[in-house]
């Protein structure tokens, strides 16, 4: 069929079709290898599922059952049916691991032995992988809180990791940056505002921009509260103001979201209001007069517990943890709660969205060499000079 057809021809062909069956025309010849393995190819066909109306998203689901980490998509439509269960790999000693993030398919986990961080970027739909160099940065010091975002780089085609620490003294000090088409981290040093982040709470990834809740304290012991975000392609800090309802709250009682495809959300909870939430959107990211209230509702599910906000699915309803597993949406327009009898367990511990790609078909490692796995975890304690590190200054 390449003798007959033009290149282009078969490019046209090949990006209208699924990763499995990518997979597979890889071993057609070898210049098919070479066109679906090319980086531009991989880009092309990301931003042809990405753009395609007809495509149903999904949504990814991480959770532990019987003492196992499992991994699920599920398509997010009205029955919000399972598509597979994902073959989630034992990376070496990656037993006790915690999603920093999902983008374009990639999953990056992190894990610390030791006290010493550790990064994964995986793509469970080819079943790839590349363990990161380490960061010269112990996890968790009497000194030091961590917090990690994870997103795409659309100027540079690159994707990247960024390490905020906050100093004694809730005190922002210099980031450090990882760079996938580098293979290194950097430190960056950007103005930032002086705001600090709660260590441990996830970033919000939008509109080229990681998200956190980031605050203030006053010398009266009171708050102040703002949207701290990272540019990942200008590699600055940016501020966005927060309704003037959640400027002077406890910071622990808010947290950041995704709405809709290039804007935020912020949730707020509050505990001494019989667990009252409250969900701001900003309509239109960066304006701040945008902000808009589209929820203040006291929510009990049917065990008697209060449900678990996961985010926002792509009709706009909020997707909902309620008793002690079960997936449930609201319908912000009438207010109603429609169960999924989708039983997903109490230890849920990450929701996000995703779209199955190529990334890292041309770089990472092939999850299925469990023993290349460990071998690189291993040699990455013990030989900081490896190859693809090098030095943060």
């Amino acid at each position: 069929m390449s003798d007959y057809l033009p290149v282009e021809v078969i490019l046209e062909i090949l990006k209208r079709l699924p990763i499995k069956s990518l997979v597979k025309c890889r071993s057609v010849c070898k210049t098919w290898n070479s066109l679906i393995c090319n980086p531009s190819f991989i880009s092309t066909h990301l931003q042809a599922s990405l753009s395609e109306p007809n495509n149903t998203p999904f949504i990814l689901l991480r959770c532990f059952k019987k003492g196992k980490e499992n991994y699920f998509l599920h398509y997010d439509n009205d029955d919000f049916d399972e598509f597979k269960q994902l073959q989630f790999p034992v990376f070496g000693c990656l037993s006790c691991s915690a999603v920093v993030g999902s983008c374009h398919g990639l999953v990056c986990l992190t894990f610390s032995p030791q006290d010493v961080l550790n990064f994964i970027f995986w793509n469970p739909s080819i079943q790839k992988y590349i363990t990161l160099p380490q960061p010269n940065i112990y996890c968790y010091t009497d000194d030091v809180r961590l917090n990690f975002g994870f997103g795409f780089d659309s100027r540079t085609n690159d994707y990247k990791l960024l390490i905020v620490g906050v100093e004694k003294g809730e005190t922002l000090i210099e980031p450090y940056l990882f760079s996938l088409n580098e293979n290194c981290w950097k430190r960056v040093t950007p103005t930032s505002p002086k705001y600090a982040v709660e260590a441990g709470i996830s970033s919000t990834f939008v509109n080229g921009a990681l998200h956190w809740l980031g605050y203030q304290r006053g010398k009266n012991g009171g708050f102040s509260n703002a949207i701290l975000g990272f540019d990942l392609s200008n590699e600055e800090f940016l501020e966005i103001s927060l309704p003037e309802s959640l400027v002077w709250l406890c910071p622990m009682d808010l947290s950041t979201m995704r709405y809709g495809e290039s804007s935020i959300a912020v949730l707020k909870r509050d505990w001494e209001d019989g667990e009252l939430f409250e969900l701001w959107v900003m309509k239109e990211y960066g304006v701040v007069e945008s902000w808009t209230q589209v929820l203040a509702l006291h929510l009990i599910d049917q065990s008697g517990g209060f449900p678990r906000v996961l985010g926002f699915r792509k009709n706009g309803e909020v997707l909902l943890q309620v008793d002690d597993g079960e997936m449930a949406s609201l319908d912000l327009n009438c207010q109603q709660m429609e169960p999924h009898g989708v039983e997903v367990g109490a230890e849920l511990s990450y929701v996000g969205s995703y779209v199955e790609s190529l990334v890292l078909l041309d770089k990472a490692v092939d999850v299925r060499s469990v023993s290349d796995a460990n071998h690189a975890i291993d040699s990455s304690d013990s030989d900081e000079s490896s190859d693809g590190e090098c030095e943060i200054t």
